[in-house]
């Protein structure tokens, strides 16, 4: 199994991995490249709305699909995606709670989505034939790091 794509401090870090999440990968792209360096309350609320479709997740590198409101530009909605993300923040933060660390500053220092295994299977067709078809996963790892407060 591969390991993490980023070395990190353990002491001020906390991070997590999904791995073979069955989730589109340029959706996943989408929502990593937009939250990359985000606080984490931030990027847990705008996952959020992107669940509930308050919020569009902007289109930078394919922009075939129409304008949001909001000063999005294109967009999508990628509900599904954006929920798995979500879960995955909450266990980093769930894991950052575990080592003591400080969750109000915690920072989205790294998040990359890879491309996992692809599953084949095949629809059935009429008259006994089939057709193949790809099912594609995705691994996404995320690091927190906590950054200082002021009154410290």
């Amino acid at each position: 199994m591969p390991g993490y794509s980023m070395e990190s401090n353990p002491e001020t870090t906390a991070r997590a991995i999904g791995r073979d999440l069955p989730i589109s990968p340029r959706h996943s792209e989408m929502i990593c490249k937009q939250i990359r360096g985000w606080k984490l309350e931030k990027a847990k609320n705008y996952l959020a709305d992107v669940v509930v479709l308050k919020s569009a997740v902007p289109d930078t590198r394919y922009k075939g699909c129409s304008h949001r409101k909001g000063k999005v530009g294109p967009g999508r909605f990628p509900k599904k995606a954006a929920g798995y993300i979500l879960r995955l923040l909450e266990g980093a933060e769930a894991n950052a709670e575990y080592k003591g660390l400080s969750i109000e500053g915690m920072v989205i220092m790294h998040i990359s989505a890879n491309p996992g295994r692809s599953y084949e299977s095949y629809f059935r067709r009429a008259r006994g034939r089939s057709t193949p078809k790809r099912r594609e996963s995705v691994n996404v790892e995320v690091i927190l790091r906590e950054t200082k407060t002021k009154g410290e």
